[in-house]
């Protein structure tokens, strides 16, 4: 007998992990964030990490949160599928971008996590920034790091 597609879902898909999420996303008030408008915000990176994308590629998400202004406190969410050399490219950009100090280089994931925590180390709570955040012509949002500030 073939596979019905749910059975192929719950194979690919953590279950356990969608439920975990689904509870703690009703418990911190169901998801409603206030959307954050275009424009330039002084940010701090609240979280960096490579994960995986809801297909299961592997992903830098950063998340930075607003610190000062109308949007006080809001997050702005930066997510880079890394499948292909484009996507590390532009991994690669960004987290120059911060100014760690840390040589940016993609040699194996393994060695990127270990990199990403290097970074986080050398920014959290030393550096603050200017993320200009807009859209393309596509309309696919862009990050941009104008400027840095020592905290």
């Amino acid at each position: 007998m073939a596979k019905e597609i749910w059975d192929e879902f719950d194979e690919k898909i953590d279950t356990e992990g969608l439920k975990k999420d689904a509870e703690e996303a009703a418990a911190n008030g169901g998801g409603d964030f206030k959307e954050v408008p275009l424009g330039t915000y002084e940010v701090e990176v609240n979280k960096l990490e490579l994960k995986k994308s809801k297909k299961g590629d592997p992903m830098l998400s950063i998340w930075f949160k607003i610190i000062n202004g109308d949007c006080k406190g809001s997050l702005i969410f930066y997510n880079q599928v890394m499948s292909q050399g484009f996507g590390i490219h532009n991994a690669n950009e960004m987290l120059r971008s911060l100014d760690s100090g840390v040589e940016i280089d993609f040699i194996n994931f393994k060695k990127y996590h270990e990199m990403l925590l290097d970074v986080l180390e050398a920014i959290e709570g030393n550096l603050e920034y200017a993320l200009k955040y807009d859209k393309n012509s596509k309309g696919f949002n862009t990050y941009e790091i104008t400027d840095i500030f020592e905290k």
